[in-house]
């Protein structure tokens, strides 16, 4: 899929697949696209996955061990959550497609497929359908300006540095949900700044934004809440 120039620095894709080798194909010919990709085998899995992270795209096969992949987007789409999915399946009957659209998803990919394509369908629904970032970002008495790039917490202006202020707008941008190391590195991958950590970066950023503490940390990564 490199070979044809698609990338996704930005993007991260939920792939649920029970065919061991077909998932790891499909989600290591994302990742060489550029996408981020996580992983799983089943609905129970994706559902857990849903619950953790916010995802620009869902990849689902139909037909899994424990339901229909459709049953998945039924749900997301019962929720409110108008994620993009894309749904892979050896079923190509025109009764199948019919009712992949009417369950709430947004595009159809019948086995097999061209990496290529799959990975140009999901840059165009995720990109596309992804809405575009708040400019300013309000987590009780902070505020992250993304357009002049500024921060101040009780309206004081505070000085950040580029990748501070990168790992503080995605924790700002995710507040009350857990962000992990990998992910601010992803995301700050553009302004690499220092070999600091991402666990130093933290640090210096909760030391700047002063009392009361508003990130906390966990083995698991950090969350932001007022």
């Amino acid at each position: 899929m490199s070979d044809d120039g698609v990338t996704a620095r930005s993007v991260w894709v939920l792939v649920c697949e029970d065919d061991e080798q077909l998932g790891a194909r499909v989600a290591d010919g994302l990742r060489s696209a550029g996408f981020h990709v996580d992983l799983t085998r089943n609905l129970g899995e994706a559902g857990e996955q849903c619950g953790a992270r916010l995802y620009d795209c869902l990849i689902v096969d139909r037909g899994l061990p424990d339901g229909d992949g459709l049953d998945l987007v039924r749900r997301q789409r019962e929720s409110g959550d108008r994620t993009p999915a894309l749904l892979i399946t050896a079923r190509e009957s025109a009764t199948d497609r019919s009712e992949s659209y009417a369950g709430g998803a947004d595009d159809y990919l019948a086995k097999p497929f061209s990496l290529s394509e799959l990975a140009a369908r999901v840059l165009a629904l995720s990109t596309l359908r992804k809405p575009q970032p708040t400019p300013v970002l309000t987590v009780g008495d902070l505020v992250v300006d993304r357009i002049r790039r500024r921060v101040r917490r009780s309206g004081i202006l505070l000085t950040m540095t580029t990748r501070e202020f990168c790992a503080l707008e995605l924790l700002a941008s995710r507040a009350g949900t857990l962000v992990t190391p990998a992910e601010i590195a992803a995301f700050c991958s553009d302004n690499p700044g220092s070999t600091a950590t991402v666990d130093e970066v933290i640090t210096r950023i909760d030391r700047k934004l002063g009392d009361p503490q508003i990130i906390h940390t966990s083995a698991a990564g950090y969350l932001l809440h007022a």
